[in-house]
């Protein structure tokens, strides 16, 4: 691992924990509208999106890209960051190196409040650059670990097939997709797969 990214984990590591410290008995007020992307490892739908987990393991990467909204009284749009996890398990976090250092409390506590499965199940949180791109054919996305290629699904006159009425806030507007690439390499775990679930979405939250 290069240096630069060794003391970005060691000082990010370092503010979870004083920042948990100082939070443990207070609670946020937030509300976010965030762009969803994610491919699992699951078949084509995933069951889990539906209300009906899955007995397999789960392993995917998520790209969480919020539009706006607030924390207390921090504004926390723009915010990036990739999710890698083995849902119930673990997870490892992402977050955009074009994120000031001076706002990365703001998104620890984000994370606290609005993401704490994810948080709480993290191994390690991260600080780096993301690679983002975004066509009509595919989009990809990748962290210094994981990468994820994924196609719309097509349906009727060659339309996107899109959900809704799904069950979680996580999956308003939900449009179906193909992983046409999905892996992972870090240092405890890794899978390389493809043909398998994807999908866009809008997340609306509040708490």
């Amino acid at each position: 691992m290069k240096r630069r990214s060794f003391n970005k984990i060691l000082g990010l590591t370092a503010l979870t924990s004083a920042f948990s410290n100082q939070y443990i008995n207070a609670k946020s007020t937030w509300e976010l509208e965030a762009d969803i992307a994610e491919s699992c490892g699951c078949n084509i739908p995933c069951p889990c999106n539906f209300g009906k987990p899955t007995e397999k393991k789960c392993y995917g990467n998520r790209l969480i890209q919020i539009r706006k909204g607030y924390i207390d009284d921090n504004d926390i749009s723009g915010i990036n960051f990739v999710v890698t996890f083995e849902m119930g398990k673990w997870s490892r976090i992402f977050i955009d190196d074009q994120i000031k250092n001076s706002k990365l409390d703001v998104v620890n506590k984000l994370l606290k409040a609005a993401f704490t499965g994810f948080y709480n199940q993290a191994e390690i949180i991260i600080h780096e650059t993301l690679v983002i791109k975004k066509t009509k054919e595919f989009l990809e996305f990748s962290t210094s670990e994981s990468y994820v290629k994924m196609k719309p699904m097509l349906g009727i006159n060659g339309k996107q097939i899109r959900i809704d009425g799904l069950p979680y806030n996580a999956f308003y507007n939900y449009i179906q997709y193909e992983s046409i690439h999905h892996s992972h390499t870090g240092p405890n775990n890794k899978w390389n797969l493809n043909e398998t679930n994807g999908f866009t979405s809008l997340m609306l939250a509040n708490g």
